[in-house]
């Protein structure tokens, strides 16, 4: 796709409310057209095979043939990006759609104040026009996969004490490999900000909780950061720290009107390197944009190191490739080197 064409999107959805929204919004770029829509997933697959569409938005649940289906078709016959559009946000759907290979995914659009509507206008607007940048057959490779065992640590004693790590598009497959990777957790905490809408993020958490070795939840304020644990923060607001006995403690911040990422990278690796020092690695995985790069820097400065997950794996570059540009990437390394470089610190033998 040229920089100068417009990105033709597919809309998918049984609802004519959201289907009439989605249009509206995605209408409202110079950079998108709107190429075709369709009421359920056999209509829609007809169309998608015999046209090329840049992006398709989907819904899961529809008669005919639902979202899953259609994925799985999809993938295997037409690679092509597929965003999400889900109402649910406390099952487990999206993220097995996620495994499916869609890219990414968003809030459905409510009848309810206008406010929420802009922000999910905004979000789907971002996720759309930085599909140029995404590479369709990474995520192919990661469909069905099998993490690489995280190995042994190479170094004793060079374990990080606290990991955060960061990522927007393509990062829930990415975060569930990093973790899948151990049998054992390591001796360090985790903290995780994904770029993910409100409501989704507890979901993610239980997902990491049961189908890992690691105990995982979604943070709140007060929450203490152990061996062996993961603090995912809440979409729709930042995860922070401050001082405590017996330790730093989480601070969950809600997100004001002008915030372009919630939850921040930026701003959680930045309290995180101010209250964990030189026992902080920093990771950034795949996603759009440079959120993460100020707080590698932060992190840097305050004597801890960062990774970078490298072109070679990440479905979106951006987010990485900012880290690297701006020299704070201590080590850069494909998606499946990371957990064993995380045991040993990045001090491989």
């Amino acid at each position: 796709m040229k920089a100068s064409e417009r990105i033709r999107v597919l809309v998918i959805d049984d609802s004519a409310f959201t289907r009439r929204t989605l249009i509206r919004m995605l209408e409202g770029s110079p950079l998108i057209e709107v190429a075709g829509w369709a009421r359920d997933g056999e209509e829609a697959l007809r169309m998608a095979l015999e046209t090329d569409f840049d992006l398709i938005t989907l819904d899961l649940e529809m008669p005919r043939m639902d979202g899953f289906t259609f994925l799985r078709i999809i993938m295997a016959k037409k690679p092509t990006p597929v965003m999400v559009v889900s109402g649910r946000s406390g099952d487990q759907d999206v993220f097995r759609a996620l495994d499916l290979g869609a890219v990414d995914f968003l809030a459905k659009p409510t009848l309810r104040a206008s406010p929420e509507l802009q922000t999910i206008e905004r979000e789907l607007l971002r996720k759309v026009h930085a599909i140029r940048q995404l590479r369709i057959d990474k995520v192919q490779k990661r469909i069905g996969s099998t993490p690489a065992p995280a190995g042994p640590i190479a170094e004793a004693g060079v374990t990080p004490r606290v990991v955060a790590i960061g990522a927007s598009t393509g990062g829930p497959a990415a975060l569930m490999q990093i973790f899948s990777a151990f049998t054992v957790p390591p001796a360090c905490g985790f903290i995780v900000s994904q770029h993910m809408p409100k409501g989704f993020t507890q979901s993610f958490a239980a997902r990491i909780d049961r189908l890992t070795a690691f105990r995982a939840q979604e943070a709140e304020t007060g929450s203490s950061l152990e061996e062996g644990t993961v603090l995912v923060a809440p979409g729709g607001s930042h995860l922070e720290f401050e001082n405590h006995v017996g330790g730093p403690r989480a601070v969950v911040v809600p997100s004001e009107a002008g915030d372009k990422y919630a939850p921040a990278v930026d701003r959680m690796f930045r309290s995180a390197a101010k209250h964990f020092g030189s026992d902080l690695l920093g990771i950034v995985l795949t996603g759009m944009g440079d959120d993460g790069r100020r707080g590698a820097l932060a992190i840097r400065e305050a004597g801890g190191r960062v990774f970078a997950e490298s072109e070679e794996t990440a479905v979106i570059f951006g987010m990485p490739q900012q880290v690297i540009r701006a020299g704070a990437a201590d080590l850069v390394a494909p998606l499946g080197e990371i957990p064993a470089l995380i045991q040993s610190g990045g001090r491989v033998s």
